[in-house]
């Protein structure tokens, strides 16, 4: 197991070699794929001999189901790439935010720029960062069903049954928030019997942790409940030079979540679940000095307030199976910071002193109408499934921009009317084939004003779909799938809220005030299986997506008579690119007690066309935040006397950071590990995160100055990842 778990002795680029020629990097990722390549085969070769030699017998892994389709599937069934974590891989990493699992999925990566990594990006495609803009996501967020695309800061784990993590376009499941794909949070369904729960951790920085659940019948076996509880805190892992203080991007969040199911009858039932979400961080996390210390001296807050509830009634008829959903959901946010990163008197007659604020109301109400057949229908093909619904959304999203350098405060106003209409066919053309169709066609209404007169109410029809092939042999399922994702266009607020008579902005800036549609066609094949009598699960899938009118995030930055500068975030259209590459997963169930897994994602992401807004040709430069690798390894060994091991070990390649700069985050590995005791009513867990005290970067910044120390020369900014953490864990359950 040594083998496995140990880290290659290759070495990580630093930042004066940040600038290596192309090929150069290109042979560092090969190196680095045929070491992957190399631990894999000897881990999984180690483990072939432990399972022939240990005397215990192997553990058969349990059938993992897909809820985000539009049918429960069989992941193995599933013919795309799709990750599932399960409530066991939440524990044994100790993770209590989205942030901190999606490392295990391949070719998935986060973005910061806030105390939580809310912003994802799959396969190489999805924002960054959202300021004055309304956001239409590349990646769609649902948690038990109800929309929370954009909004990931409340995406805590606490009693999270599944997270489920489909790669390349969802244009049949969820049409323009999935261009790149899907994340589905599904938590705990209501128990058939009285269970509660009990949960608290304490860590270093500060970590406190209270989480409790109950759920039962509520008087009737019909009538199910359960509530679940959960607060986290943290004083976060910044230190405040100027105000002395260890607290000012620290994490208080807390959710609340209650559940009711009602067995109306054998054929009806009706789900009713709501959410209360309040996070209240703060943010100051970027340094001068590119350190853990800061030096503003007006931190800024990242809180969201999320008010969410949602109806699910199902009907099961004798030919067909109704599904009815309604969702309505209210967030308040606040998005702050000390844009200078300094304080008064740090460099007299250099500096300036700048503080942003963004307060936003989000109110969204959707319903959607599903029927699906209960047994297959005849036709000349062969059996056929059928799916098919209609759906409807309405987005309202009101902004104020506070701002220290606008005259007056910057008011805008987005609404948003989508309705679409999806179907799908899985046609058994034999008993190893089947041919399945998919379409979804959308109709989208924008409207947007703001405070300085600007309007627009572009109205879009859309459509996306698939087509896959899969083949059913006896060393496992084999597929071929073609699917087309789209992404709806845009309003570009922040080079709008550009005051008039700005003396050294561009000429043409107005031609950067609207963005159109992406479309994205992936080609995708793969192999999914079980070997060794049900004890290896392995999923395969080679992909190439092309882009067309990518939309990609960039940046101007403006010179201010003081000497310091303006940076504007927007969103501009290149002409193409593509994405390609591979995802792996295998879990292997060695012996009773061992059990081991590998994911691996390979990508190369590059523009073709794109000349970007400060005239730079990027055509054959890797996206922005598309590591070529990312790894996750890992070991589990239970011990008979009620004592388990858990050893994960993941990493990814550098990355640029944007498409405006050169600047690229290091390569970085992280090695996290669990010693836990379980009896039958309570257990107790010794956890550490990021054991060598790594140093990341999760986001940064390279086309400006900021620092009157130097006289506002350009050069890197960075925001750190999580540091080492330990912790200990003890659950009660009744």
């Amino acid at each position: 197991m040594t083998i496995l778990l140990q880290e290659p002795n290759f070495t990580t680029p630093s930042a004066p070699n940040r600038q290596a020629p192309r090929q150069a990097h290109r042979r560092v990722h090969r190196k680095l794929h045929r070491r992957i390549a190399v631990a894999v085969s000897l881990a999984l070769g180690t483990a072939s001999a432990l399972a022939q030699t240990d005397a215990r017998p192997p553990a058969t892994l349990e059938e993992v189901l897909v809820t985000a389709e539009l049918r429960d599937t069989n992941l193995l069934e599933q013919a795309s790439s799709t990750s599932v974590v399960d409530a066991q891989t939440i524990q044994r990493r100790a993770a209590v935010h989205l942030e901190n699992i999606l490392a295990v999925t391949p070719n998935v990566n986060i973005s910061g720029g806030s105390s939580r990594a809310r912003f994802y990006q799959v396969r190489g495609i999805g924002e960054r960062s959202q300021f004055v803009e309304p956001l239409n996501p590349s990646v769609g967020l649902l948690i038990d069903d109800m929309d929370f695309s954009g909004l990931g800061t409340a995406a805590t784990l606490f009693d999270i049954e599944q997270v489920e993590v489909l790669r390349g376009p969802q244009g049949t499941l969820h049409g323009a928030n999935a261009l790149a794909g899907l994340i589905n949070m599904r938590s705990n369904a209501p128990s058939e019997d009285f269970t509660a729960k009990f949960q608290a951790t304490a860590g270093d920085y500060g970590r406190r942790e209270l989480g409790a659940v109950v759920s039962g019948p509520l008087g009737s076996p019909s009538v199910l409940g359960r509530l679940a509880a959960f607060q986290h805190q943290s004083d976060g892992f910044i230190e405040n030079g100027f105000l002395g203080v260890d607290d000012t991007n620290n994490r208080d969040e807390t959710v609340v979540r209650g559940k009711l199911r009602w067995f109306a009858s054998e054929d009806d039932q009706l789900d009713l679940t709501a959410v209360y979400a309040d996070v209240d961080n703060g943010y100051d996390a970027f340094s001068l000095d590119n350190t853990r210390t800061t030096l503003s001296d007006e931190p800024g807050r990242d809180a969201q307030e999320s008010n969410a509830i949602g109806l699910k009634y199902s009907h099961a008829g004798s030919s067909f199976t109704t599904e009815i959903y309604a969702n309505l959901a209210n967030t308040d946010s606040e998005y702050s910071y000390d844009e200078d990163w300094s304080f008064v008197g740090i460099a007299p007659g250099l500096e300036y002193s700048s503080f942003d604020r963004y307060l936003r109301e989000r109110d969204s109400a959707s319903a959607q109408l599903r029927l699906f057949s209960t047994d297959p229908l005849s036709s000349p093909v062969g059996d056929v499934d059928w799916t098919a619904g209609i759906y409807s959304l309405r987005d309202e999203e009101s902004l104020r921009r506070e701002y220290t350098f606008a005259a007056a405060d910057f008011l805008s106003d987005f609404e948003v009317q989508t309705i679409a209409a999806f179907g799908q066919l899985d046609f058994q053309l034999s008993d190893r084939w089947t041919l399945s169709t998919g379409l979804r066609v959308a109709n989208r209404d924008m409207n947007y004003s703001d405070s300085t007169g600007v309007t627009g109410n572009p109205d879009d029809t859309l459509w996306g779909g698939k087509i896959s092939l899969q083949f059913e042999s006896d060393a496992g399922m084999v597929y071929a799938q073609v699917s087309r994702g789209y992404r709806a266009g845009g309003v570009n607020a922040s080079i709008i809220s550009v005051p008039d008579g700005e003396p050294n902005a561009p000429d043409d800036l107005d031609s950067l005030a609207f963005f159109g549609e992406e479309l994205l066609y992936n080609y995708e094949i793969g192999h999914k299986g079980v070997f060794f009598d049900g004890r290896l699960r392995s999923s395969l899938a080679l992909f190439y997506m092309d882009r067309d009118d990518q939309q990609v995030r960039g940046s101007l930055v403006i010179p201010r008579e003081d000497g310091s500068t303006a940076f504007i975030d927007f969103t501009d259209n290149a002409a193409s690119g593509f994405n390609m590459g591979l995802e792996w997963e295998a879990l292997f169930s060695v012996t009773e007690q061992l059990s081991l897994y590998s994911n691996i994602g390979l990508l190369e992401a590059e523009f073709e066309d794109y000349v970007n807004a400060a005239g730079v040709d990027l055509e054959g430069r890797e996206q922005a935040h598309a590591p070529s690798y990312q790894f996750a390894l890992g070991a589990t060994y239970q011990f008979a006397n009620n004592w388990e091991a858990d050893l994960q070990w993941e990493g990814r390649d550098a990355f640029y950071f944007s498409d405006r700069h050169e600047e690229q985050s290091d390569a970085y590995s992280l090695i996290h590990a669990r010693l836990s005791y379980q009896q039958d009513s309570w257990s107790v867990a010794l956890w550490g995160r990021n054991l060598a005290d790594e140093d990341y970067f999760i986001r940064g910044f390279g086309s400006f100055g900021n620092d009157p120390r130097k006289g506002y020369i350009t050069e890197e900014y960075v925001q750190f990842g999580e540091p080492r953490q330990v912790g200990i864990t003890v659950d009660f359950r009744l």
